[in-house]
């Protein structure tokens, strides 16, 4: 077993934070992209193994729950999280499948397919990301350092330079977070721009909206 010295770790995080920081400015286009897409009716599919598919899953609560403030709720799944679907479709057709076929149930024309992987070399993030291609959906993913396969075949891609997947990882939460910050800006952008207009919110019971 490798160990490191105590700090070392933030010390990791500490060298790849400034790199991450000028080619994050790509989660800005992203946040503002998917409030369009979702508030449109359209949805995000994420998909990710391991760590990632906890970032996924954190990526998708965020936007059907809220980020901060409550706003409505939009279409967001996370591929792994239904287990009996996934263990069924890798048990009779295979692992690298069990994303690839969620997205060809899930996903529509213009919807967005995003996927995260530490090493951007995941069989069955590839496998989703060409299904989601055949579709008509871009395809973003959140990887590690370039070049890798997964940002090869990705529409766009943020490759976090780092030497350590758990610096990667941590920094794609860091990414996750600033596209929900940068969703919610553009969202309620459109809400003022709108102001006619009374969106629901979280909590709100329908009684209130009709009276």
């Amino acid at each position: 077993m490798k160990l490191i010295a105590p700090g070392q770790h933030c010390d990791d995080l500490a060298r790849a934070l400034p790199a991450f920081r000028r080619a994050a400015g790509v989660t800005e286009r992203w946040g503002k992209t998917l409030a369009g897409v979702l508030s449109d009716g359209g949805r995000l599919l994420v998909a990710g193994n391991g760590g990632s598919a906890a970032q996924a899953q954190h990526l998708t609560a965020e936007l059907v729950g809220r980020y901060r403030d409550d706003r409505p709720a939009y279409s967001a799944l996370a591929l792994h999280a239904d287990t009996s679907t996934t263990t069924a479709i890798a048990n009779d057709y295979g692992v690298h499948e069990v994303f690839a076929r969620q997205t060809c149930a899930h996903g529509r024309p213009g919807d967005i397919l995003m996927v995260l992987s530490t090493s951007g070399a995941s069989a069955n993030l590839l496998e989703a990301a060409t299904e989601a291609m055949r579709i008509g959906m871009p395809v973003w993913s959140l990887t590690g350092p370039e070049p890798n396969p997964l940002a090869a075949a990705s529409d766009e891609s943020l490759c976090v330079e780092a030497a350590g997947s758990a610096t990667v990882q941590e920094l794609h939460l860091v990414a996750v977070h600033m596209i929900c910050e940068s969703f919610d800006r553009e969202i309620a952008a459109r809400a003022a721009a709108r102001p006619g207009e009374k969106p629901a919110v979280e909590g709100t019971p329908a009684e209130e909206d009709a009276s």
